[in-house]
Protein backbone atom coordinates (compact mmCIF):
# COMPACT_ATOMS: atom_id res chain seq x y z
CA UNK A 1 0.00 0.00 0.00
CA UNK A 2 1.29 3.44 -0.85
CA UNK A 3 2.02 6.09 1.75
CA UNK A 4 -0.69 8.29 0.24
CA UNK A 5 -3.29 5.54 0.64
CA UNK A 6 -2.18 4.94 4.22
CA UNK A 7 -2.67 8.64 4.88
CA UNK A 8 -6.15 8.66 3.31
CA UNK A 9 -7.22 5.64 5.37
CA UNK A 10 -5.80 7.05 8.61
CA UNK A 11 -7.46 10.44 8.10
CA UNK A 12 -10.77 8.81 7.18
CA UNK A 13 -10.90 6.73 10.34
CA UNK A 14 -9.82 9.65 12.53
CA UNK A 15 -12.53 11.91 11.08
CA UNK A 16 -15.22 9.23 11.51
CA UNK A 17 -14.08 8.54 15.06
CA UNK A 18 -14.16 12.27 15.86
CA UNK A 19 -17.68 12.57 14.41
CA UNK A 20 -18.92 9.75 16.67
CA UNK A 21 -17.16 11.25 19.73
CA UNK A 22 -18.64 14.71 19.13
CA UNK A 23 -22.12 13.18 18.71
CA UNK A 24 -21.80 11.31 22.01
CA UNK A 25 -20.58 14.46 23.78
CA UNK A 26 -23.48 16.45 22.33
CA UNK A 27 -25.92 13.81 23.61
CA UNK A 28 -24.75 14.42 27.16
CA UNK A 29 -26.02 17.99 26.90
CA UNK A 30 -29.56 16.71 26.36
CA UNK A 31 -31.51 16.16 29.50
CA UNK A 32 -32.54 12.64 30.43
CA UNK A 33 -34.43 11.29 33.43
CA UNK A 34 -31.76 12.24 35.93
CA UNK A 35 -29.93 15.46 36.54
CA UNK A 36 -26.58 15.42 34.77
CA UNK A 37 -23.67 17.82 35.17
CA UNK A 38 -23.17 17.54 31.39
CA UNK A 39 -26.30 19.67 31.00
CA UNK A 40 -24.44 22.75 32.26
CA UNK A 41 -20.69 22.05 32.35
CA UNK A 42 -20.06 23.51 28.86
CA UNK A 43 -22.34 26.49 29.46
CA UNK A 44 -20.54 29.72 28.58
CA UNK A 45 -20.48 32.28 31.40
CA UNK A 46 -19.38 35.91 31.02
CA UNK A 47 -16.74 35.94 33.75
CA UNK A 48 -14.79 39.18 34.11
CA UNK A 49 -15.74 40.13 30.55
CA UNK A 50 -14.60 36.85 29.04
CA UNK A 51 -16.73 33.87 27.99
CA UNK A 52 -15.61 30.90 30.07
CA UNK A 53 -16.99 27.36 30.36
CA UNK A 54 -18.86 26.87 33.63
CA UNK A 55 -16.82 23.80 34.52
CA UNK A 56 -13.66 25.96 34.56
CA UNK A 57 -14.99 28.39 37.16
CA UNK A 58 -17.09 26.12 39.41
CA UNK A 59 -17.49 22.68 40.93
CA UNK A 60 -20.58 20.99 39.49
CA UNK A 61 -22.20 18.01 41.19
CA UNK A 62 -25.47 16.10 41.49
CA UNK A 63 -26.11 15.68 45.23
CA UNK A 64 -29.58 14.26 44.49
CA UNK A 65 -31.02 12.54 41.39
CA UNK A 66 -32.98 15.62 40.27
CA UNK A 67 -30.67 18.39 41.54
CA UNK A 68 -27.51 19.96 40.13
CA UNK A 69 -25.34 21.94 42.55
CA UNK A 70 -22.94 24.56 41.21
CA UNK A 71 -20.34 25.95 43.61
CA UNK A 72 -18.28 28.73 41.96
CA UNK A 73 -14.62 29.02 42.96
CA UNK A 74 -15.20 32.78 43.14
CA UNK A 75 -18.46 33.66 44.97
CA UNK A 76 -18.72 36.91 42.98
CA UNK A 77 -19.45 34.81 39.87
CA UNK A 78 -22.84 33.61 41.19
CA UNK A 79 -24.83 36.36 39.41
CA UNK A 80 -23.02 35.78 36.09
CA UNK A 81 -23.66 32.02 36.33
CA UNK A 82 -27.36 32.57 37.10
CA UNK A 83 -27.63 34.89 34.09
CA UNK A 84 -25.97 32.31 31.82
CA UNK A 85 -28.32 29.57 33.06
CA UNK A 86 -31.38 31.75 32.44
CA UNK A 87 -30.16 32.70 28.94
CA UNK A 88 -29.48 29.03 28.09
CA UNK A 89 -33.22 28.36 28.38
CA UNK A 90 -32.76 25.03 30.19
CA UNK A 91 -36.26 25.13 31.63
CA UNK A 92 -35.05 25.50 35.23
CA UNK A 93 -34.69 28.47 37.53
CA UNK A 94 -31.46 28.74 39.48
CA UNK A 95 -31.80 29.04 43.28
CA UNK A 96 -28.85 30.58 45.09
CA UNK A 97 -27.99 30.55 48.78
CA UNK A 98 -25.15 33.00 48.26
CA UNK A 99 -22.34 30.54 47.59
CA UNK A 100 -24.03 27.61 45.84
CA UNK A 101 -26.51 27.58 42.99
CA UNK A 102 -29.07 24.76 42.98
CA UNK A 103 -30.93 23.67 39.87
CA UNK A 104 -33.97 21.55 40.72
CA UNK A 105 -34.86 19.67 37.58
CA UNK A 106 -38.63 19.31 37.06
CA UNK A 107 -40.00 16.02 35.81
CA UNK A 108 -40.29 15.87 32.04
CA UNK A 109 -43.76 15.92 30.52
CA UNK A 110 -44.65 13.25 27.97
CA UNK A 111 -44.64 15.87 25.19
CA UNK A 112 -41.21 17.16 26.23
CA UNK A 113 -39.83 13.60 26.33
CA UNK A 114 -41.07 12.97 22.78
CA UNK A 115 -39.65 16.31 21.64
CA UNK A 116 -36.22 15.45 23.12
CA UNK A 117 -36.31 11.96 21.57
CA UNK A 118 -37.00 13.54 18.16
CA UNK A 119 -34.11 15.94 18.72
CA UNK A 120 -31.80 12.98 19.44
CA UNK A 121 -32.98 11.30 16.22
CA UNK A 122 -32.25 14.44 14.19
CA UNK A 123 -28.81 14.77 15.78
CA UNK A 124 -28.06 11.11 14.95
CA UNK A 125 -29.11 11.63 11.34
CA UNK A 126 -26.89 14.73 11.07
CA UNK A 127 -23.94 12.76 12.45
CA UNK A 128 -24.57 9.91 9.99
CA UNK A 129 -24.68 12.41 7.11
CA UNK A 130 -21.31 13.67 8.32
CA UNK A 131 -19.95 10.11 8.19
CA UNK A 132 -21.28 9.65 4.66
CA UNK A 133 -19.60 12.86 3.53
CA UNK A 134 -16.30 11.61 4.99
CA UNK A 135 -16.82 8.31 3.13
CA UNK A 136 -17.55 10.13 -0.14
CA UNK A 137 -14.36 12.18 0.17
CA UNK A 138 -12.29 9.08 1.02
CA UNK A 139 -13.71 7.14 -1.95
CA UNK A 140 -12.87 10.05 -4.25
CA UNK A 141 -9.31 10.19 -2.89
CA UNK A 142 -8.90 6.42 -3.36
CA UNK A 143 -10.23 6.60 -6.92
CA UNK A 144 -7.87 9.51 -7.66
CA UNK A 145 -4.91 7.45 -6.41
CA UNK A 146 -6.00 4.55 -8.61
CA UNK A 147 -6.49 6.80 -11.66
CA UNK A 148 -3.04 8.35 -11.13
CA UNK A 149 -1.60 4.78 -11.01
CA UNK A 150 -0.34 5.32 -7.45
CA UNK A 151 -2.19 2.18 -6.32
CA UNK A 152 -3.44 -0.92 -8.11
CA UNK A 153 -7.08 -1.76 -8.75
CA UNK A 154 -6.91 -4.47 -6.07
CA UNK A 155 -5.50 -2.03 -3.49
CA UNK A 156 -8.24 0.43 -4.41
CA UNK A 157 -10.94 -2.23 -3.93
CA UNK A 158 -9.48 -3.28 -0.53
CA UNK A 159 -9.27 0.34 0.60
CA UNK A 160 -12.87 1.01 -0.44
CA UNK A 161 -13.98 -2.09 1.47
CA UNK A 162 -12.10 -0.82 4.53
CA UNK A 163 -13.85 2.56 4.29
CA UNK A 164 -17.20 0.74 4.20
CA UNK A 165 -16.17 -1.18 7.34
CA UNK A 166 -15.28 2.10 9.07
CA UNK A 167 -18.66 3.62 8.25
CA UNK A 168 -20.52 0.53 9.50
CA UNK A 169 -18.56 0.65 12.75
CA UNK A 170 -19.06 4.35 13.48
CA UNK A 171 -22.68 4.47 12.27
CA UNK A 172 -23.32 1.57 14.64
CA UNK A 173 -21.80 3.54 17.52
CA UNK A 174 -23.98 6.55 16.70
CA UNK A 175 -27.15 4.45 16.43
CA UNK A 176 -26.40 2.65 19.71
CA UNK A 177 -25.70 5.90 21.56
CA UNK A 178 -28.89 7.49 20.17
CA UNK A 179 -31.01 4.46 21.16
CA UNK A 180 -29.56 4.50 24.69
CA UNK A 181 -30.28 8.23 25.05
CA UNK A 182 -33.82 7.87 23.67
CA UNK A 183 -34.48 5.04 26.13
CA UNK A 184 -33.19 7.21 28.96
CA UNK A 185 -35.39 10.12 27.89
CA UNK A 186 -38.58 8.11 27.33
CA UNK A 187 -38.26 6.06 30.55
CA UNK A 188 -40.79 7.26 33.12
Amino acid sequence: MSDMLDLVMEETEEKMQATARVFEADLQGIRGNRASTALVDRLMVSYYGQDTELRKIANISTPEPMTIAIRPFDPSAVAAIETAINQANLGVNPNSDGGTIHLNMPSLTRERRQELAKQVGKMAETAKVGLRNIRRDAMKDIKDLENDSDISEDESKRAQDNVEEYIKKYEGQIVDAAKAKETDILEV
